[in-house]
């Protein structure tokens, strides 16, 4: 990689993305809907449903594709947008891929765009479809970036949930939520839900564009291994320097205030902050193998959420 693209630059993934391909060596662009300083060499502003910025693409030989209609979970209706940006907005930056010969496309997706797993493991032959229009519409653009022909060498990282030095996302919400004494003890189900540090995303992205045996294939990315929510509430007591409380709140208790939350969501036309999806996340699977990867790259995950939560515990301030 001599010169490479990177949209969706400014968000947690993205700005991390950049700073370690700096550190490489390799010269960054990156694609803003605003003026913004980063670990970058070239910004160009502009937004993937309107016109791409003239020579946005001009020297380009690797696209790291990261910009997309993330999972709201606070809204109810978004299927036209997530098409629009993360279909047809891909698609138009495949077209001036190929009309550029850019040669790599890292397509970064979702582990949404295929059912749930569940106490078994899902792997990349899983034939279950996407549940939300958002997995259906990041399953689109993975078809489009393996099967459209517009580049050489198409890949898509499907993404488990994704954990690190952020204030955003639901781990941090939860840690901050356990640090006010606002998040009940929740059961021990031995429920399973994997995950990946930030860092390990991107030594994976940046290992399947040096090998031609992932051209043309889909990667499931976790840290190779799998956690109980109640494990995760533990691991964060402790992290907190706080005691385990014994006690729990019971599942039936759980889904009653789930279901009041279901119908607040309807009469406002907004979700609730507990709602019967969002307590399935919590105690529901949602567990995913990345063997593929590990087996025909020999990639293999370095960091794993017990040894990270010290450290994001203390980049939050809470300790």
């Amino acid at each position: 990689m001599d010169f490479v693209l990177v949209t969706g630059a400014t968000g947690f993934i993205g700005q991390i993305l950049c700073q370690h391909l700096r550190e490489k060596g390799v010269k960054v662009r990156v694609l803003s809907r605003q003026e913004l300083k980063g670990p970058w060499d070239e910004l160009f502003v502009g937004d993937l449903i309107d016109k791409l910025p003239d020579n946005l693409l001009t020297n380009i030989d690797t696209v790291f594709h990261l910009a997309g209609k993330a999972h709201a979970l606070s809204e109810i209706n978004h299927d036209d947008e997530y098409n629009l940006v993360n279909v047809a907005g891909t698609r138009k930056l495949l077209k001036a891929c190929q009309a550029n010969a850019v040669k790599r496309f890292i397509l970064f997706s979702s582990i949404k765009a295929m059912g749930e797993g569940g106490e078994l493991c899902l792997d990349e032959s899983s034939g279950i479809p996407p549940e939300t229009p958002y997995g259906c519409s990041k399953l689109e653009a993975e078809k489009l970036v393996l099967n459209g022909g517009y580049v050489p060498h198409p890949v898509a990282l499907r993404l488990s949930m994704v954990y690190g030095l952020t204030a955003k996302g639901n781990l941090p919400k939860m840690i901050q939520a356990i640090s006010r004494g606002k998040f009940p003890p929740l059961p021990e189900l031995k429920n399973r839900r994997s995950m990946i540090h930030v860092d390990d995303v991107v030594l994976a992205a940046i290992k399947v564009t040096e090998r031609t045996e992932s051209i043309r294939k889909t990667y499931i990315l976790t840290d190779g291994r799998d956690y109980s929510t109640r494990q995760i509430y533990e691991w964060i007591c402790v992290a907190l320097g706080r005691g385990v409380p014994s006690w729990f709140i019971p599942v039936f208790i759980l889904r009653l205030i789930a279901l009041v939350g279901d119908g607040i969501g309807i009469l406002r036309n907004k979700r609730f902050v507990i709602d019967s999806d969002s307590l399935e996340k919590l105690i529901g699977s949602a567990c995913y193998s990345s063997k593929l990867i590990e087996l025909e790259l020999g990639f293999k995950a370095r960091k794993n959420l017990f040894q990270s939560l010290e450290e994001i515990v203390v980049a939050l301030g809470l300790k």
